[in-house]
């Protein structure tokens, strides 16, 4: 059973559907925590008052803004809970919009929407079955830990996924970047679409897929937990050099792509460059006359 990390509503128009909010994904990775080198022990945070020089417990940690460094005034998370917004308790669906016209750079975490109980299932599914059928995603506010949030509703199988958003103006403007010029050619272009062709995959279903990383440090782990000398490194295959000629690289990533499908490396699908065709050059007048009379 996903644990719930928030209860509330969807408000769509006058319909409300009762939901819980739980998380749609979780780490894999291996954890560390902080140890004293010299004789391992466990390193910790430790949350001490600066007036008072000792450490408080939880119970007396609450929230504050701060003013100025001598007035600071303390809010609760009652306070927070109660916060004079209609997206306290709901999550209100504002516009719906086609998924390609969000930039996906505004779109964060995701979360599951549970129905809560048997009188939010079938708003839950009038709402999922409308936005199925209309291809479209909604766009909707919420508040959550102090702040009011933008976040996007989609379908994924039958279930309705919230997604975090960022708001437009957290996004920073591309024009920041100043990206190199360079002039590249239609040649190299339809290179580079050649390659793409040959890495398109249908899904991401796949070894090369997985979680290397983590793999390889449960391995490194195992090793020294039994005194066992640690896994090398595997050798490249091949090191990689400096780009000095562009197509030639993009040639044999096609051919290297094809043979990892088991297909012939050594056939290249990547266009041809072809010559262009001089015009023929035209006879001046001068050297025509001169013929004439010569066959005369």
């Amino acid at each position: 059973m996903l644990r719930t990390i928030w209860s509330g509503a969807i408000s769509f128009g006058l319909v409300t559907v009762p939901i819980h909010v739980a998380s749609a994904t979780e780490t894999r990775s291996i954890q560390f925590h902080q140890y004293h080198l010299e004789d391992m022990g466990r390193v910790r945070v430790r949350k001490v008052c600066d007036l008072e020089d000792r450490e408080v417990t939880e119970s007396e940690i609450g929230k504050g803004y701060e003013v100025s460094k001598d007035n600071v005034i303390p809010i609760s998370d009652a306070e927070l809970s109660n916060l004079p917004l209609p997206t306290a308790k709901a999550i209100e669906i504002q516009a719906f919009v086609p998924l390609d016209s969000i930039d996906p750079i505004q779109i964060g975490e995701g979360y599951y929407l549970v129905p809560d109980g048997q009188v939010a299932a079938k708003p839950y599914k009038l709402l999922r079955q409308a936005l199925g059928r209309s291809s479209k995603v909604a766009i909707a506010k919420y508040a959550w830990s102090g702040r009011e949030r933008l976040g996007l509703l989609r379908v994924r199988e039958d279930v309705i996924v919230l997604h975090a958003m960022r708001w437009p103006d957290e996004v920073r403007d591309p024009a920041a970047v100043d990206p190199p010029t360079a002039q590249v050619s239609d040649e190299e272009i339809d290179g580079a679409l050649a390659l793409i062709d040959r890495l398109t995959r249908d899904n991401l279903d796949g070894p090369e897929f997985q979680d290397a990383y983590t793999g390889a440090l449960a391995k490194v782990i195992e090793a020294k937990r039994e005194d066992r000398a640690l896994p090398e490194m595997p050798e490249p295959a091949e090191q990689p050099g400096q780009v000095l000629d562009l197509m030639a690289a993009l040639t044999e990533s096609v051919s290297k792509a094809k043979a990892s499908r088991g297909e012939a490396a050594d056939v290249h699908d990547m266009p041809k460059k072809t010559a262009k065709k001089q015009p023929a050059k035209k006879t001046t007048a001068k050297k025509a006359t001169a013929r004439k009379s010569k066959s005369a």
